[in-house]
């Protein structure tokens, strides 16, 4: 039965071997083998050129250099990384996932197994990449606000204005200028910094 979207798959032999019966198993799912790498040094290039929707990688126990080049190129290049390992140890688990390998399981080829790792891999990197995407938008909120308070600050010690006083002024400077507060707040700063020399 062919899967519900068709994925692009780069797959890197790791040391275990088997990525032919792999790539046997993706074809035969309906899916693309954009290519093959025998080690994972080059993995963020062939990432970048082949811009794969998936990445898989077949190991019998992941090495470091393997873990480090996946991080690196979930930093640069992010897709959801699929790992086949033997060692099912917990500890090689748990660095393969703080790696950002999305699905870990051992080698097991059945067509079924591996459509619902790829499902899973797929869901968990959507997942990961939403709550990094909240985290980024919740910081830069507070961010702003610091900014914001900080700017108030400034006006109500330098101009002796109330805390509702200095807001109102950063609003108004803001609607004046068609800007954001926060644009507004981080011009009132710089300008206090420079008067202060």
């Amino acid at each position: 039965m062919p899967p519900a979207a068709a994925l692009r798959v780069l797959l890197i032999d790791d040391g275990a071997h088997r990525v032919r019966l792999v790539a046997e198993a993706l074809i035969l799912q309906g899916h693309q083998v954009v290519g093959v790498l025998d080690e994972a040094t080059r993995i963020q290039a062939a990432v970048e050129e082949l811009r794969p929707d998936v990445v898989i990688v077949d190991a019998e126990s992941p090495s470091r250099d393997t873990l480090e080049h996946l991080a690196l190129m979930l930093e640069r290049a992010p897709r959801p990384v699929v790992m086949l390992a033997d060692d099912a140890a917990s500890q090689t688990i748990r660095a393969a996932l703080r790696a950002g390998v999305s699905a870990y399981g051992v080698p097991e080829l059945q067509p079924e197994r591996l459509a619902a790792v790829l499902a899973v891999a797929q869901e968990r990197f959507a997942q990961d990449r939403s709550l990094r995407e909240e985290l980024s938008a919740a910081q830069l909120e507070l961010a702003t606000r610091k900014q914001i308070e900080r700017a108030k600050g400034l006006l109500m010690q330098e101009q002796g204005l109330s805390e509702d006083a200095a807001y109102k002024r950063l609003r108004k400077l803001a609607m004046d200028r068609g800007e954001s507060l926060a644009k507004v707040a981080e011009r009132v700063i710089a300008a206090a910094e420079l008067l202060r020399g």
